[in-house]
């Protein structure tokens, strides 16, 4: 059973460095003022963010074995107890059923005649991103030293990220008004 929680392990700490990169790529692709940058996220956000859920849903496939070893008996209880451990799963699912619906929303094809735009599915994604980094802090507790100040620091940048991308944008619009 130790199998099924290294394979756990593993896909997640692949996982969510994928996600991060979807992310990432997702906010720069459209933005203008990032040259170079915003060639590079063109070139692979699509790829990246495959990539990204492929690898999502195997952890979420083996995840929910290893939490089910836990639960019949085969494998042991966490050191943070049982409770705590189906509370980070339930936010891990959350996570997973809300990119889910962001890819099926990306992959309707009528989704442009309906309210799913692409902001809508982008705000799924982001959500489910969201519900990941919870995940990630609250089950992977065994790196707690390590991850959670270091999810703080990759959530942080992702913000400024944003926060640039937002204030080239509006600086963009003052001068097309202006123009």
């Amino acid at each position: 059973m130790a199998l099924v929680w290294y394979l756990d392990r593993a896909l997640a700490l692949v996982s969510y460095p994928a996600l991060y990169l979807a992310v990432l790529t997702g906010i720069l692709y459209n933005a203008e003022a990032f040259g170079p940058l915003r060639d590079a996220a063109r070139r692979i956000h699509v790829e990246a963010s495959v990539f990204a859920m492929m690898l999502v849903l195997a952890h979420g496939v083996v995840g929910l074995a290893d939490v089910w070893t836990v639960l019949d008996g085969a494998a042991p209880v966490p050191d943070y107890g049982l409770p705590y451990l189906l509370a980070g799963s339930a936010v891990g699912v959350g996570a997973l059923v809300v990119l889910v619906v962001a890819v099926l929303g990306f992959l309707d094809p009528r989704r442009f005649a309906r309210p799913w735009s692409p902001r809508v599915v982008h705000a799924f994604a982001y959500a489910g991103f969201g519900f990941a980094t919870v995940h990630a802090a609250a089950v992977g507790t065994d790196l707690a030293g390590f991850a959670v100040p270091g999810l703080v620091a990759l959530v942080g940048f992702l913000a400024y990220v944003l926060a640039l991308r937002a204030l080239s944008h509006a600086a963009a619009r003052v001068t097309a008004r202006e123009a």
